[in-house]
């Protein structure tokens, strides 16, 4: 990607609230009201051929808390809770194996946080074993967890590689001391250096590497620095996300409050764009929104095939896989249902210990949302939409369909961010930065702007 010159009047006009479209709709329209005999019915549905399975564990704890944190986590010391958690999602597994089709294989399993590593290696190994006892996995399984180097021994890694995971992403956020002083995350790059060594000493065959901007005392030198010295390390893909800051949701957040502290919309625009272009200089393939990959990585080898796909775990190749989730806040997904198991631990530890399925909330999708789900996927995945390939995918005549939307794009074509054509639709090297403007525009679910439900989009 070449270097931009970019107005900051767009920035200010475009920074406004917008989901990250991990899901068409938004997890915000999830509800209660959608009963769990009717998620139960759609499983049923769902199961009716050995579909490609994706399996997802949610381990919610940590030491402590990272102030910038959005995850739904657990903060303790006592590290025994691990072992009644993983009692609790082998019971979990008991509940939903019956619900499957036998012959499905898992062709991608991940654990996910919290922090999975603050279990010890024994328990990970338990439960390792234990999803493999209950479910047939493919020979060429995509097995990722994410590590973290605080709080992160040999053995982790070596026990992970025995029950099979091959990938693995660790946070980083940022190098420079007083930023990680002030985002309550304190982790030299040394003990990086190290966990990189472990990882590529023991064998695992993909490293992804966490980054973030827009936090507390962030400058374009200073992130410089981050991004050569992470760079160094070689990993195979990075992920540098925006600061979402929502403190209406994760009230820990209140203590960044100050906007002195915080970089402005221009200053993360600007940290945006030095990523691009350092890791562009660096060899590295920038996906979209947040994702780098190496140019023979399976995410730029399935963007370029125009095969991206994005769900719950984020930009996925696997995106035809159903995700069925485990543990404490976990979201399922199939065709055209996601559900969420209860958030709060206790409340899940109950469901489970009753017997139950410890569903709290979902969505049923409609023909109109599975038509603007595969629309807004493919502007946030391959970057825009050919008309007739989308036609003949969705079903419909795709210009009348979206006639409306459509012409809503005028603004953005003569900001410079779209390009229509007699054919199609795509997206301009700014347009790219600001993808999820591009995409609300075909979103009917966007609240008015006197609602914040989102982060902002810069």
């Amino acid at each position: 990607m070449s270097k931009l010159n970019v107005d900051f009047d767009l920035v200010r006009k475009y920074n406004v609230p917008g989901p990250r479209y991990t899901s068409y709709p938004p997890a915000t329209q999830f509800s209660d009201q959608l009963p769990l005999e009717t998620v139960r019915q759609r499983i049923e549905a769902n199961n009716a051929t050995p579909r490609d399975l994706s399996l997802y564990f949610h381990l919610p704890f940590c030491e402590t808390l990272c102030w910038f944190c959005g995850c739904t986590t657990v903060i303790t010391l006592d590290h025994g809770k691990s072992r009644s958690y993983v009692g609790r999602l082998e019971q979990e597994m008991d509940l939903v194996r019956p619900l499957l089709h036998p012959e499905r294989q898992v062709v991608q399993i991940h654990f996910g946080g919290g922090t999975p590593t603050f279990s010890p290696p024994d328990q990970l190994r338990r439960l390792g074993e234990a999803i493999h006892r209950r479910f047939p996995f493919a020979a060429d399984v995509e097995a990722g967890v994410e590590v973290d180097p605080r709080r992160l021994t040999r053995d982790h890694l070596v026990a992970l590689r025995e029950i099979g995971f091959n990938r693995t992403s660790m946070g980083v956020q940022d190098n420079n001391p007083v930023v990680q002083k002030a985002v309550h995350r304190i982790q030299p790059l040394d003990l990086t250096r190290q966990t990189v060594d472990w990882i590529r000493e023991l064998g695992f065959t993909s490293l992804n590497i966490d980054l973030i901007y827009g936090l507390p005392h962030q400058t374009v030198d200073s992130f410089r620095q981050t991004l050569d010295e992470i760079i160094e390390l070689q990993p195979d893909r990075f992920a540098v996300f925006s600061y979402a800051h929502v403190p209406w949701m994760k009230p820990a957040q209140k203590i960044l409050q100050n906007r002195d502290v915080l970089p402005s919309a221009e200053t993360k625009l600007d940290l945006l764009k030095l990523s691009i272009e350092r890791l562009g200089e660096a060899g590295y393939v920038y996906i979209g929104m947040d994702h780098f990959a190496r140019p023979d990585d399976e995410l730029a080898v399935a963007q370029k095939q125009g095969a991206l796909q994005r769900n719950f775990q984020g930009y996925s190749t696997r995106g035809g896989a159903d995700i069925y989730s485990f543990g404490m806040s976990s979201i399922s997904q199939i065709e055209d249902t996601y559900w969420q198991n209860l958030k709060e631990l206790p409340a899940y530890e109950a469901a489970i210990d009753a017997g139950h399925l410890p569903y709290a909330r979902g969505y049923q999708l409609t023909r109109d949302d599975l038509i603007r789900r595969e629309t807004i996927m493919q502007i946030m995945c391959n970057l825009g939409a050919d008309y007739a390939a989308m036609s003949q995918r969705l079903g419909v005549p795709f210009e009348e369909y979206f006639a409306a939307e459509l012409a809503s794009l005028d603004d953005l074509e003569a900001d410079g961010l779209v390009v229509r054509q007699a054919t199609g639709l795509r997206l301009t090297e700014l347009g790219r930065l600001l993808v999820r403007i591009v995409a609300m525009r075909f979103d009917v679910y966007l609240p008015k702007q006197t609602v914040r439900r989102h982060a902002m989009t810069i």
